[in-house]
Parts: structure tokens; sequence; C-alpha cells
């Protein structure tokens, strides 16, 4: 598929709309089901940027889920605690434990379900069961992943009365180095972000104490992979596997550090016992 023809644009009013390789080549995902609209696609390529990071820099299965061109949260396949499925409302899904990018993914949507209803979910890794039968009782408008189970994929298709939107991407498909868009007729050119987030970039401890735990590094792995497709001005905190509080897209860092750190209270909070 060379070319997507879209509804219409950012806005109803914004048509012809359309995506399509500026080289003539092959588009790199393919819809499976339903009909993607110009946001959907715009969360879905960054989305899936991000999850491939994750998974790139810490080797574990990583999802997230976005809305409106920000994650609102992002998550590695770390096991929960009972206390963290309660409040993420997961406790009662079969298997969890036994699938990493379920729980990746039950970690992402559960930090901030105000934000995350309506979302778009990215996964590195394929769609399994597990994983589909959280989606499915989810309000979602689409996902992106590698590949799908059979199984897991008429699960998916079966949501929104048949028009969910699922997305297949290339994993191995990398970007042109230089990466350009227009802006009222004015066109803008810069090379893609290729900055690596990984281990490697923690190795220089400036502060007394050069200790850094591999938990700490993990953590801050996460958080600054979440920024890195997060709107400007953005703030996030993470622990214990996820970002637990992200705060894009504010004109003021104030406001911005203040949304982060209420979400990241509340995460704490939902898990104590009196919640």
């Amino acid at each position: 598929m060379k070319e997507y023809p879209l509804k219409y644009g950012c806005n109803p009013n914004q048509f012809p709309a359309r995506v399509y390789m500026a080289d003539g080549q092959e588009l790199p995902f393919e819809i499976l089901n339903g009909r993607a609209g110009y946001i959907n696609l715009l969360d879905a390529l960054n989305s899936w940027q991000l999850v491939k990071e994750l998974k790139e820099a810490l080797d574990m299965p990583a999802a997230t889920s976005f809305k409106h061109v920000s994650p609102t949260s992002a998550a590695v396949g770390k096991t929960m605690t009972e206390k963290q499925k309660k409040a993420f409302f997961v406790d009662d899904i079969e298997g969890l434990d036994d699938s990493p990018i379920a729980t990746a993914y039950a970690r992402a949507r559960g930090t901030d379900r105000m934000s995350s209803f309506g979302d778009w979910i990215a996964l590195s890794d394929k769609c399994d069961v597990t994983c589909a039968k959280l989606i499915q009782r989810e309000v979602s408008d689409g996902i992106i992943a590698p590949d799908f189970d059979p199984e897991a994929l008429e699960i998916l298709k079966s949501k929104k009365k048949g028009n969910y939107t699922i997305v297949k991407i290339d994993p191995g498909y990398e970007c042109a180095p230089l990466e350009t868009k227009q802006v009222f007729g004015v066109s803008f050119e810069q090379g893609h972000n290729n900055f690596k987030i990984n281990r490697e970039l923690l190795e220089k401890v400036v502060t007394e104490n050069k200790e850094l735990p591999e938990d700490a590094k993990r953590d801050m792995i996460i958080a600054l992979i979440t920024l890195k497709y997060t709107q400007s001005n953005s703030v996030c905190f993470a622990e214990d596997g996820q970002a637990i509080g992200v705060g894009a897209g504010q004109q003021s860092r104030i406001h911005c550090t203040r949304l982060a750190g209420e979400k990241a209270d509340k995460w704490h909070l939902r898990q104590h016992d009196k919640v």
C-alpha cells in the first residue's frame, strides 16, 4: 500500500487528506481493520517509536497509552503486585502474570485512566490473547503492534461494532535521516531525532554519590524515552517500571510539573490499604 486515504485531516473541515511515502515506496504499516484517521496515525507512528525504543533500551516488552499525540503513560512488562492489579482494575484478568506484553499495557493504561479514555495503544511485541481481552473491555480508538495472534486479532476486531482500528507495523522499518513538513506553505526540514537513550547515557554520574541502582536506571530510561515523545513542555515521574505521572503540553513548566506530580500522587494513593 503506497497511499492511504483519510476521511479528513486534523479537523473535519480539512480535506482531502491522505498519508503516503514521498519516495513512492510502500507504507511501512498495514491497516488490518477499521479506518485510521489523521490523529490516529500521528499517535500510531509516535507511540510505536516510543515502545520500540523502550524495548531496545531495556530488552523488555513495552506498551504505551497515547492520547492526542502524547503518552499518558508507558511501561515495561514487570509483574505487578496484587495491590497494583486492584488499583489498575486488572485483578480479574486470568493469566496476566504469564503475559509480559499484557502486563505492560495494564500498567500503562492503569496509570491515568481518565486521560487514557479513548486512547491509542502501542505494543512492542505481538499482541496475545490475554492482552486482547484486556483491551477488549477498554474504551480505545486503535492499536499498533508488529503482529497479532489470530485469536487476539479476532477479539480486537469485535470492538466498536467491528470498526476498531488495528495497524500492523513493519518492525524492521527505519525512516529516512531527514524529515520534512509544511506549515502555511513553508517547508521545514530537520534530521530525525535519533538520539539514543539507554544505560550508557547514565554511566557518567555527576553527583557525589556515584551509586545508581539498576531499577533507578530502568525508571530513568522509561521517563526519558517517554518525554522524547511527549509534547513540550513536559515532565515525567517514573517508578517500578512505568511512567506514573506525565504532564504534557502546558505553556507553564510549573503547571506541567504540578500535573505530573498530582498524577504520581494518585498512583501511590490508589495502592494504599484504605483506598
